[in-house]
């Protein structure tokens, strides 16, 4: 039975990446496989997959969902949306001196306020101007934002680059990191190759940059997100799976999702959308995907957990003491793995 310290690393704060290397697909590329490691570039991946491979990419949209604004008591306060709940109502995290009073407003722009909801645990509802479109006054008004081990404000740069190339639906506040890595050119050529691109949607939240703080993983309670997985992506994989192929997800977010989706009929993958809770550990036994493409994770985080469950726990640690040894770069800027199922 593993507990929170069996994940936990020493890293070198210079190997944290501050910011992405100009060119998308020229990360490093660990190829993790049951026989040995393997050092690759990212662009070289497509070397990896042969007509009729299947990869899933998370096409969610990462929102500009960090605002500074004031109380009505002229208070200053920090708002990090965690979640759209419809087309005027988020769920957010509200930091200031005291908290604010359901019914107050929050001034979080010259443009708009907002009206703060009930609470719900550590968020707040806060009720945006129903006279006004949602995700446009997020767009105009908020910034994007980066993740806490980033010590630099986002810039325009940055808004271009903590973005995939194929977002699509808006609504996380984190970025699918494992899908920065892919251009355009990389996607024709796969494309080209035979290979198969399919979406499905899962908007992360900050929960995700969230440590585990109790030893015993049992007692943890995991954040929870919205998915939504498309017929088209069922039958791409089924199709797969029925011909002897395989199926890479792009990123934990793809893998949580697709895990989520056939965990809810016992195994069997089938399209929808719902809310996951899913927290993956050693001992988990996957259902979907073959193959993963992932970057390297915080220490003592959910996803070094389910990355251990995916490869194997020793698989992983070993991984990451060679990755740390040759100065890979990690996290949401950082290089890159390819995982093989642990048989």
């Amino acid at each position: 039975m593993y507990t929170l310290s069996d994940f936990d690393f020493d890293l070198p704060p210079e190997l944290i990446a501050q910011t992405p290397l100009p060119q998308r697909s020229a990360s490093r590329l660990l190829h993790v496989t049951p026989q040995a490691l393997r050092d690759r570039i990212f662009s070289d991946i497509e070397d990896q997959f042969e007509a009729g491979d299947v990869l899933v990419f998370n096409d969610t949209k990462v929102l500009k969902a960090r605002f500074f604004g004031m109380k009505d008591s002229g208070g200053k306060v920090e708002v990090l949306l965690e979640r759209v709940l419809d087309a005027h109502t988020v769920l957010a995290q509200v930091r200031a001196s005291k908290s604010p009073k359901p019914g107050s407003r929050l001034q979080l722009s010259d443009a708009f306020e907002v009206e703060v909801g009930v609470r719900a645990g550590e968020f707040f509802t806060l009720h945006f101007p129903p006279e006004q479109d949602l995700f446009a006054l997020i767009e105009r008004h908020g910034s994007l934002p980066l993740p806490p081990y980033i010590e630099h404000a986002a810039d325009g740069f940055d808004e271009q680059r903590y973005q995939t190339v194929y977002s699509r639906h808006p609504g996380a506040v984190a970025a699918p990191t494992a899908g920065l890595h892919f251009d355009d050119a990389l996607l024709a050529r796969l494309q080209a190759k035979g290979v198969q691109l399919t979406w499905l949607t899962l908007h992360v939240g900050a929960g995700t940059f969230q440590p585990v703080r109790v030893e015993d993983l049992s007692q943890h309670k995991m954040h929870s997100e919205w998915y939504t997985l498309p017929q088209e992506t069922v039958d791409a994989i089924s199709a797969a799976h029925a011909a002897g192929r395989r199926v890479t997800a792009v990123g934990t977010t793809s893998m949580r999702a697709l895990e989520s989706a056939a965990s809810r009929y016992g195994g069997e993958l089938k399209a929808g959308s719902a809310d996951t809770q899913i927290f993956i550990t050693p001992g988990y036994q996957f259902k979907v995907a073959q193959r993963l493409i992932t970057n390297f994770h915080l220490p003592k985080s959910t996803l070094m957990m389910l990355v251990s469950a995916f490869a194997g726990y020793d698989q992983i640690r070993a991984a990451y003491a060679y990755a740390i040894a040759q100065r890979y770069r990690f996290f949401s800027y950082g290089d890159a793995m390819l995982l093989e199922r642990k048989s």
